[in-house]
């Protein structure tokens, strides 16, 4: 086999897996989501070895999108951090033999303390199968290893069914991106969620607009004073008209206009495109994208009166482009 081959046939082993493992889900999984919701305590994730590992990503996810969660090493378990379980707890135990020592033998005691167990497992008729008060087949038909010693396709269902609980969960709990950015404050990423329009917008007199009626020669010293390319067009109650930008200008010199002494009215661009002060900055980069703009003038929730203008080169400073 080829060292390109190997690598096809370890996708489609894993994949082939995630496949029957999204059959396989039952009234089970639907348990455990409801379990961890009405728990008043906490979701703590016990794993040996590669077990673990996956387990600490799954504590992560959870912890990230709503559901308080964090890893107990078993081993550690035994020498003294089961004070960390309190009664109310859900505790999701992996193991793909559902045999593993340090586990199995915590199991007993985590019920004593009161606390829930979610047995994350491969084998139906093993220990923490038998012990949990939900069971979660994670079994797979073969690992990717070709000497099926090193957990792959098991690790990999593992993964996913912590991920779909993740997700499950977060649903449930109506977890909004707002939420998510309450724990991603660093960043990129935290950039992306934390930081709204209204954060990096120019507004006061920072804002280019003139009045309906103005001439082009006013309204190109204002483009080019403010350095955006662009100025708003207000009526005499202050609503945005229109706009011109850049383009506009561009359009009529090559229609062979004199655009000096028009008034703005005539170059105008009707109806543009805006966003709300509270929306997040992540939002008018989407809006810029599939527009091919590069400014938004910006405006209270229901209001028509501009209060800033933000541009394509405040997002790129912010770190959210």
């Amino acid at each position: 086999m080829s060292i390109l081959e190997a690598a096809k046939n370890v996708f489609r082993i894993e994949a082939e897996a995630l496949l029957a493992l999204a059959e396989g889900v039952n009234g089970d999984f639907e348990k455990a989501v409801r379990l961890i919701l009405s728990s008043r305590g906490r979701v703590v994730v016990t794993g040996m070895g590669k077990s673990g590992l996956i387990g600490q990503k799954i504590a992560s996810t959870l912890a990230s999108t709503g559901t308080p969660a964090f890893f107990l090493h078993p081993a550690e378990g035994i020498h003294g951090d089961l004070g960390m379980i309190i009664k109310g707890d859900v505790v999701i135990a992996i193991s793909n033999s559902g045999e593993t020592e340090e586990v199995v033998r915590i199991l007993p005691i985590i019920k004593r303390l009161g606390a829930d167990i979610v047995a994350m497992t491969g084998n139906p008729s093993s220990t923490l199968a038998k012990s949990g008060d939900v069971f979660l087949d994670i079994s797979v038909k073969e690992e990717a290893c070709p000497l099926g010693l090193a957990p792959t396709a098991s690790t990999t269902a593992t993964l996913a069914m912590g991920d779909a609980l993740a997700v499950a969960l977060l649903l449930e709990r109506g977890f909004k991106a707002e939420d998510f950015a309450l724990f991603h404050p660093g960043g990129a990423l935290g950039k992306k969620l934390i930081l709204k329009v209204e954060d990096i917008m120019h507004q006061g007199n920072e804002v280019p607009l003139v009045k309906v009626g103005t001439l082009m020669r006013e309204a190109l010293f204002v483009i080019t004073s403010k350095g955006l390319g662009i100025t708003g067009v207000v009526d005499e109650t202050g609503a945005m008209a229109g706009v011109i930008t850049d383009g506009d200008l561009r359009r009529a010199l090559e229609k062979g206009l004199d655009i000096i002494n028009l008034p703005v009215d005539d170059l105008m661009s009707m109806s543009p495109k805006r966003i709300r002060r509270t929306e997040m900055a992540a939002k008018a980069l989407q809006q810029m994208e599939q527009f091919s703009i590069t400014s938004l003038f910006v405006f209270e929730d229901r209001g028509s009166i501009p209060v800033g203008i933000i541009h394509l080169h405040d997002l790129l400073k912010s770190g959210i482009a």
